[in-house]
């Protein structure tokens, strides 16, 4: 069945359709949770939010994107939601996990120094524009799917890559040292 087809038999009564929906998206959605919110723990949260959201409003759906589409601007609304709201309630992170292995022989913990690095550089980037850096630079949309996902104009969504991307090269500055190369 195709994501229109799930969803409306979702809509139907059928109860495992938005299940089948969710494990065919899921992976997805949960790289743009991690990537638009500032912790693991916000990002859990979000999407949770934004799955039990788009379960509620599977009725309202109403074609004009393609369902994956209005999957991924729920979840990052969701993320989006949940930085305003621990602004007005900052808290700690308690998440002292490990991420696994990886089963590439590379240089395992200079690519996790890196991954580190631009996420802390990412972190410094008000949550619009991190949205939109992370729709475009990181999960490849173009700019006007951008601006579908985020519900902007596509020169909104220009703006802030082009203003976060600067702060990003600002922030990331010191990793042009040719001694900083391994």
């Amino acid at each position: 069945m195709t994501d229109a087809e799930l969803l409306a038999a979702h809509v139907a009564g059928d109860r495992h359709a938005f299940g089948d929906l969710v494990k065919r998206h899921y992976d997805q959605l949960w790289r743009t949770a991690v990537r638009t919110s500032y912790s693991r723990e916000d990002a859990a949260d979000a999407l949770q939010e934004a799955l039990l959201k788009a379960h509620r409003s599977a009725g309202d759906f109403r074609a004009a994107a393609s369902v994956s589409t209005w999957l991924h601007r729920i979840v990052v609304n969701a993320c989006l939601d949940r930085i305003r709201r621990n602004k007005a309630r900052p808290a700690v992170t308690l998440d002292y996990t490990e991420t696994p292995e990886p089963s590439d022989p590379r240089n395992v913990t200079a690519e996790r120094e890196t991954a580190a690095l631009i996420e802390r550089a990412l972190a410094v980037l008000p949550p619009d524009q991190r949205a939109a850096i992370v729709a475009v630079d990181v999960e490849g949309y173009s700019v006007n799917e951008a601006a579908d996902l985020l519900g902007v104009p596509s020169g909104t969504v220009k703006s802030r890559c082009a203003r976060g991307r600067l702060r990003l090269a600002q922030e990331l500055e010191f990793l042009r040292d040719p001694r900083n190369r391994t």
